[in-house]
């Protein structure tokens, strides 16, 4: 058998699905999942789908002792004609690879990456919901596996893909958030590992996340690690503005995750013939243009949501209010449109989607 080649083992008893009406994201696994190993001389192999179930290692695994783990997170869509399909998952497998060699993690082929995401979610078709606004979520992530406890990167490591049905982001329609401004913790400098999607940069965001929540905040906007007064993102999601009629968004540049939703923001901007910045942009200049009613409209972008409005803003003893509370006719056309592209309502003439 060609080590490429996809072997399957069938779960013997299978999981009763969840209602799509109480749906919480993350809590709800499929029968099956995807795995494949890599040793060094041998190069990433012996691909299969097997039942999902818990994963064995040594206590000593460099996953647990030095963080060299990456992740990725992607949707399949049920279409109204019970199709299914994925939005850009070639760009998800992409962002994996450089996620990869930022934490000294081979890379893995993207054909067959691609393959085993596809592979995946054909055989478990059924765990895709059909719900308005639900979708399955794909949970790719590498893990190093060699049982040694030294500061050097593994020599075997372990891909995984799990895959869990997910309710809507907004039960009860999109509403704006309350965003704090963290002026104290830093999630990620340049030069660091803030353009990697791994574990790290995640659990550096828990502290201030748990301060702005108790503050009665949904998010953290996050500045700069250096200068402390760039702003970064919100949350685990890109930030994008609208300041007197220009859409305005940080540039990448080392310690901003390289978000897809993103990207898919500004091609569609772009497409729609609208001014796009992505510049530096500190927050005396966010401020000071809502305080002179030129800050017109702000959102995160990201897998999960998609598109999340926000609607209040709060640095030190400052509270700006954004729109009036309410979505923003930009924020809301992405939404509409992006999600449209993604269920198969609205035409997509950027090639994202592949059908399954």
């Amino acid at each position: 058998m060609n080590k490429n080649t996809i072997r399957t083992e069938r779960a013997s008893v299978l999981k009763p699905k969840p209602d799509s009406a109480t749906l919480k994201f993350g809590t709800s696994f499929t029968d099956h999942m995807f795995l494949m190993n890599y040793t060094d001389g041998i190069g990433w192999h012996d691909p299969r789908i097997v039942p999902y179930g818990p994963i064995t290692l040594e206590p000593s695994a460099m996953v647990f002792h030095y963080a060299q783990e990456v992740f990725e997170g992607l949707k399949a869509y049920r279409r109204a004609d019970g199709g299914v399909q994925l939005f850009r998952p070639r760009d998800n497998i992409r962002r994996l690879n450089r996620s990869c060699a930022r934490l000294c993690i081979p890379e893995l082929d993207e054909e067959m990456a691609l393959q085993g995401i596809l592979e995946l979610v054909r055989m478990e078709e059924s765990w895709v919901p059909s719900a308005p606004q639900t979708s399955l979520y794909i949970r790719p992530f590498v893990i190093a596996t060699d049982p040694a406890v030294g500061v050097h990167a593994s020599h075997t490591y372990l891909f995984c893909i799990i895959a869990c049905p997910v309710g809507s982001y907004y039960p009860q329609g999109i509403n704006p958030v309350s965003i704090y401004v963290e002026s104290d913790d830093v999630r990620a400098v340049k030069g660091g590992t803030g353009s990697a999607k791994t574990g790290g940069n995640y659990a550096a965001s828990l502290r201030a996340g748990e301060r702005a929540e108790q503050a009665g905040y949904s998010q953290v906007l996050w500045l700069d690690g250096v200068h402390r007064k760039y702003i970064e993102e919100v949350g685990a999601m890109n930030v994008l503005f609208k300041i007197d009629g220009e859409i305005v968004t940080p540039p990448l540049g080392g310690s901003i995750l390289p978000g897809i939703t993103r990207q898919s923001c500004l091609d569609l901007l772009r497409s729609w013939e609208m001014p796009v910045s992505e510049r530096p942009l500190t927050v005396d200049e966010l401020f000071e243009a809502a305080e002179n009613g030129k800050l017109e409209e702000a959102w995160g972008s990201g897998t999960a949501a998609v598109i999340s409005p926000i609607g209040e803003l709060v640095w030190k003893d400052k509270k700006v209010v954004i729109n009036g509370g309410k979505i923003g006719p930009t924020t809301q056309k992405l939404y509409d449109t992006l999600t449209g592209i993604q269920w198969g309502t609205v035409q997509d003439p950027f090639g994202w989607i592949i059908n399954v």
